[in-house]
């Protein structure tokens, strides 16, 4: 990777289910580039396609019955276009990373953690058993699982759910990729155990530097350890900020909707605002603003016309996709 490139650079991703009768748009044009050493948050609602997002740039959909296409996929500088599936599957745990949500289900039952880590090793490196098994328990101490030469023999059910959520970042950052995506990783963890993970993932960020491509649907969590963040809707990008522009005035009505249903701590009997309506299945037509039956802002030209992605004026490091854009912000600032 030279100076100034990209750890990550996707243009154009487009995911489409095709195993029913009719075609399921998961994924529509989305653009993610991210730098060196930064934690690009993916926020937005269950269904809007963060998951099949990552999921696609990991490789991992290909299936008979998924299409993927991108515009452009590069990797560090590299052209992930350019490779076979081979040369695309060997990038995978070396150059990027995927930690999923259920660190139960990710972990192999009958093999111990030590095994698990290891093969890393092994596949990639050539590293001999024993060898495997010494990496292991230095990224067991790594990640604060306590006495790791003892715990690296046993299995993922004798430990807790925010020490298999550890594990699998162990895995994760084995062979220290450049691009590491985190799915969920706090889903169904305390709260306590929630800001030792994001901590952890922070701190291997600072030290490996790492970019790391964080999806959730948490806005406090974004808020603690993201740079940048980028809110989806309906299978699209509908706005880019850096998060602490993003919090304080946020340009999109969504984002808008999504910030005002936060709890108020300092008014605990106030009323929640919720957002009404649901979101769009993924099998709806992509015509007009997709937030358009949910959005107060919404006018005739919302939903006749898809607004585009742009650049939020005064800001050129944001962009939001609202026909509204500067009634929102102008809002936000009275």
């Amino acid at each position: 990777m030279t100076v100034g490139e990209a750890a990550l650079e996707v243009r154009d991703l487009q995911v489409t289910f095709t195993g029913s009768k009719r075609r399921t748009h998961a994924v529509r044009g989305v653009d993610l580039v991210i730098r060196p050493g930064e934690t690009l948050a993916l926020l937005g609602e269950s269904g809007s396609g963060k998951s099949v997002t990552a999921r696609a740039v990991m490789g991992l959909l290909d299936q008979p019955d998924t299409e993927v296409t991108m515009g452009t996929a590069k990797l560090g500088g590299r052209d992930l276009l350019a490779m076979s599936a081979k040369e695309r599957r060997l990038l995978r745990g070396s150059a990027m990373s995927l930690v999923f949500q259920d660190a139960l289900s990710a972990l192999n039952p009958v093999l111990s953690v030590g095994d698990q880590i290891g093969e890393l090793f092994r596949v990639h490196q050539g590293l001999s058993r024993r060898q495997a098994r010494a990496r292991s328990v230095e990224l067991l101490e790594l990640v604060g699982i306590p006495a790791p030469a003892a715990r690296v023999r046993d299995y993922p059910h004798q430990f807790s759910g925010g020490m298999r959520q550890r594990i699998l970042i162990a895995m994760a950052v084995a062979l220290e990729p450049g691009l590491l995506i985190a799915d969920e990783p706090t889903t169904a963890l305390d709260v306590t155990v929630q800001a030792q993970i994001l901590r952890l993932i922070d701190r291997l960020r600072r030290e490996l530097g790492t970019a790391v491509l964080l999806i959730t649907h948490d806005l406090g969590v974004a808020a603690e350890v993201a740079d940048r963040v980028a809110v989806m809707y309906a299978g699209r990008i509908v706005e880019t900020s850096p998060v602490d522009d993003l919090y304080d005035r946020p340009a999109h009505p969504y984002t808008e909707a999504l910030l005002a249903a936060i709890p108020d701590l300092d008014r605990p009997a106030a009323e929640l605002r919720a957002i009404p309506g649901a979101p769009p299945g993924p099998g709806a037509a992509d015509t007009g603003c997709a937030f358009a039956p949910r959005c107060p802002r919404a006018t005739a030209v919302c939903e006749r016309t898809r607004p585009e992605l742009v650049a939020v004026p005064g800001s050129p490091a944001r962009t939001a996709a609202c026909h509204h854009l500067q009634e929102v912000l102008d809002a936000v600032r009275t």
